[in-house]
């Protein structure tokens, strides 16, 4: 017999869907930029002391968090870690910033808390 899924755990999913599915996009723009090194993107990332040799490192981070993000809508503990490794890394970009003094948080923050609802709806709907 086919298990039937429950209506709150459809809609838990579809929202992870769509937080994943926002969520890789904007790691996938911001790693692409961190490649071409953009400076919109790699200026901030050197004003807050980050070297150049992280660069490429911290790109294939991000690609690798949104393969993940995607990949977990099919297998949902890929989902669950590659929202937590972003959330790690989002706390570390934080970090960062108050080391470096900078306090304008709130791309960094904003992208923190959207893992951290990805990774509680991945929980929920699997």
């Amino acid at each position: 017999m086919i298990p039937i899924p429950r209506p709150l755990e459809c809609l838990t999913f579809i929202a992870y869907a769509i937080t994943a599915t926002l969520l890789a996009l904007a790691l996938t723009a911001s790693a692409t930029f961190t490649l071409r090194r953009a400076e919109q993107v790699v200026g901030g990332m050197r004003e807050m002391g980050v070297p150049d040799s992280w660069f490429p490192r911290l790109a294939t981070l991000k690609a690798a968090g949104a393969l993940g993000l995607i990949g977990g809508l099919w297998f949902a503990p890929l989902g669950t870690a590659a929202a937590t490794g972003v959330i790690l890394y989002f706390i570390g970009a934080l970090i960062t910033h108050l080391r470096a003094k900078d306090y304008a948080l709130a791309p960094a923050a904003v992208l923190t808390l959207i893992a951290v609802a990805a990774l509680a709806l991945r929980i929920a709907s699997a």
